[in-house]
């Protein structure tokens, strides 16, 4: 089983794949379309990559606003992730990340990724930083379990 993580912005949508041990995040690709109502490419290469890497559970960057309030965007990622469950049959995992796109920015300066090379991963780095924050708490969760010993 793998979880798929998306990072949707208006005209891209940054994706990660978690390894089969759901321990870690790695992004995939970043899918680009011209314009944000046409998705028709999108959820199609999104088809793709959930049967190659038989993916059985996404989850879906919810961009709610810093005072937990849900403006546009987070509207936006509502309704993709309907349209998601539709075409897929998977759960679709709103997870808060705030400050997520901020943090894969933050990141790539620090690595000294140019302006030009960032705008190209930054997506796909923000996908990962969302699957791999789910997937933490995975972890986090197991191991509460564990020690419980349930």
């Amino acid at each position: 089983m793998r979880i798929m993580g998306l990072d949707y912005g208006s005209v891209t949508v940054g994706v990660a794949i978690s390894d089969e041990l759901l321990i870690t995040a790695q992004g995939i690709e970043t899918v680009r379309r011209k314009h944000e109502t046409k998705l028709r490419q999108t959820l199609a290469r999104l088809d793709e990559l959930i049967k190659e890497y038989n993916v059985e559970q996404i989850i879906l960057g919810y961009p709610k606003n810093m005072n937990n309030t849900i403006g546009e965007r987070a509207t936006k990622s509502e309704e993709f992730a309907d349209v998601l469950r539709r075409r897929t049959g998977l759960e679709v995992i709103l997870w808060d990340e705030r400050l997520t796109t901020a943090a894969a920015h933050q990141t790539l300066i620090l690595g000294d990724v140019g302006r030009e090379d960032r705008s190209l991963v930054v997506d796909k780095l923000a996908a990962v930083l969302i699957l791999q924050g789910y997937l933490d708490l995975l972890s986090h969760q197991k191991k509460m379990q564990d020690a419980s010993g349930n």
